[in-house]
């Protein structure tokens, strides 16, 4: 997650820290308005996990 802290300082011209509570007020709605599975696999992913393991779940809540 620092990876997309760091872009969002980058890209708003803000500080380290504002950005990081931007990205963690977006991650926390995004979790709220997912499917448990999904926002579980959303956890996976910013703790270092493969996208490919997001979109395969993701794919797999909507039958595909």
């Amino acid at each position: 997650m620092d990876e997309l802290v760091e872009l969002v300082a980058k890209k708003t011209g803000l500080s380290e820290e504002m950005a990081q509570t931007a990205v963690d007020t977006v991650i926390d709605y995004l979790k709220e308005k997912m499917p448990g599975p999904a926002a579980a696999q959303l956890d996976a992913l910013l703790e270092g996990g493969d996208i490919s393991d997001l979109l395969g779940g993701l794919g797999n809540l909507f039958g595909n």
